[in-house]
């Protein structure tokens, strides 16, 4: 499934470095910048209210964009973004400007379907989910949303693998070989060993 674009309204800023960043905050924006494409880096300013609600959303940085910077649109996708350390609100948004044609490297989130049927699962095996995302280059036109996992067919000590997943057209994963995604760990046994007898009671002191 193909990553949905989102419409995202920005204003261009002149000038860089810290202080013109913490003007733009007082204004009650984030200030930001759009880079790549082959053309310089643009400085932007957001709105804080928006900007928050998107990064707290999630999916932020596999999120397609828009920007309309006064009726010129540019199509990115957020490559970093900074959170203050004390009251988690954003600072600076990077975005990567996005051409036809070009590819890049992103991480997809797993989508795992079934595990209330799956075999293992039924049988009182834990899933376990090595990984929750995978690293992929994809092509910058074609992002996915996110890949599904199945885990339908899935028995006790069993693994799934990325060859078991069917990945979107032109994305490859970036680790090579057959690697594990999932697996059904076996149910955790009871301890058997019986329980110690108590002592004997000490026989009573003859008077």
């Amino acid at each position: 499934m193909a990553a949905a674009t989102k419409q995202l309204a920005a204003t261009v800023r002149s000038g860089s470095g810290k202080g013109a960043a913490r003007s733009v905050r007082r204004e009650g924006r984030v200030p930001g910048v759009i880079y790549g494409g082959g053309v310089d880096a643009e400085a932007i300013s957001l709105d804080y209210r928006e900007i928050n609600k998107l990064i707290y959303a999630g999916h932020f940085l596999t999120t397609i964009f828009e920007i309309d910077l006064g009726g010129r649109k540019e199509r990115v996708i957020p490559r970093d973004y900074q959170l203050d350390v004390v009251k988690d609100t954003p600072l600076h948004v990077d975005f990567l400007r996005l051409r036809p044609g070009s590819r890049l490297r992103i991480n997809v989130p797993v989508h795992f379907v079934n595990q209330d049927t799956c075999p293992g699962v039924k049988k009182g095996g834990a899933l376990n989910v090595v990984l929750h995302s995978i690293e992929m280059r994809v092509p910058a036109d074609q992002i996915p949303d996110s890949v599904t996992a199945d885990l339908g067919k899935l028995d006790i000590a069993e693994s799934l693998h990325i060859s078991d997943v069917t990945l979107p057209e032109g994305c490859k994963p970036t680790q090579a070989g057959n690697f594990t995604i999932a697996s059904i760990t076996p149910p955790a046994k009871a301890d058997e060993t019986p329980a110690a007898a108590a002592p004997a009671a000490a026989p009573a002191a003859k008077k």
